[in-house]
């Protein structure tokens, strides 16, 4: 499938002087987190794809020489990790998580009604270049199930009709206000660039823990239920067995 996207791919072998100046100073500051200077390979990988909107050829070479290692070593694992793409990812990425809570939930449902609607399959990129499609192996969100993804912010209990409309909203600009977290979605290259570790200011945005997710906590509390004693205790006779109540 042919990926198109407003991010088009990058041809050129290396960075501009004055681009490649800002990304050896960010670089730097990275390198200086980890006692080992390969340790900081994944952020440095964010942040050549906070410049390119991928992991370009260039944004390779870029890791490879910063940090003293082959192109061979660095393209295994930007390969391996699903948050790296290797070809020009759309501004947004829109992932529905169809593993079997979300599934039977209605996440099958809604990604053949969005796959449809945007006319793209898994990783397919719209031609407008807006929208890259996935399909996402758990979104550790099961008590929100079914949920979907934008740049990795929530929306929680969705349905088909509500993802057509937030992917037609992201299509005309339209500001779309994830379930929980941030007020606002980030683009893919803006968010690259949080993950590379640099702050965008947004971290205090949303609220805590929604109630299903504290649900277990309340009825615990409610039930006074206890947890199962560790092995040291039980040897001392400290308590008779798991899922007793408290005294």
């Amino acid at each position: 499938m042919e990926h198109r996207t407003d991010t088009p791919a990058v041809h050129a072998t290396s960075y501009d002087p004055d681009v490649r100046a800002r990304l050896a100073d960010e670089a730097a500051q990275i390198i200086a987190r980890y006692p080992n200077p390969r340790s900081a390979l994944l952020p440095i990988l964010h942040l050549v794809q906070s410049e390119d909107g991928y992991v370009s050829p260039r944004g390779v070479a870029f890791a490879a020489a910063t940090l003293d290692l082959t192109p061979a070593q660095v393209s295994a694992v930007s390969t391996f990790y699903t948050q790296y793409k290797r070809h020009p990812n759309g501004t947004y990425t829109v992932g529905v998580c169809v593993t079997a809570l979300c599934a039977v939930m209605g996440g099958d449902a809604i990604w053949d009604e969005v796959a449809a609607h945007l006319g793209i399959g898994h990783e397919g990129t719209t031609e407008d270049g807006l929208i890259t499609l996935e399909r996402l192996e758990c979104n550790a969100a099961c008590d929100y199930a079914p949920v979907v993804m934008v740049n990795w912010e929530f929306f929680d209990n969705q349905t088909p009709q509500s993802t057509l409309a937030l992917v037609d909203d992201l299509r005309a600009g339209t500001q779309v206000t994830p379930t929980r977290g941030a007020d606002s979605v980030a683009t893919f290259t803006e968010v690259s660039h949080v993950l590379a570790g640099f702050p965008d200011g947004r971290g205090d945005e949303g609220g805590l823990a929604g109630a299903p997710t504290l649900r277990g906590t309340v009825l615990a509390k409610e039930n006074r239920w206890a947890p199962p004693p560790l092995p040291d205790e039980r040897r001392r006779g400290k308590a008779s067995g798991p899922g007793q109540k408290e005294s």
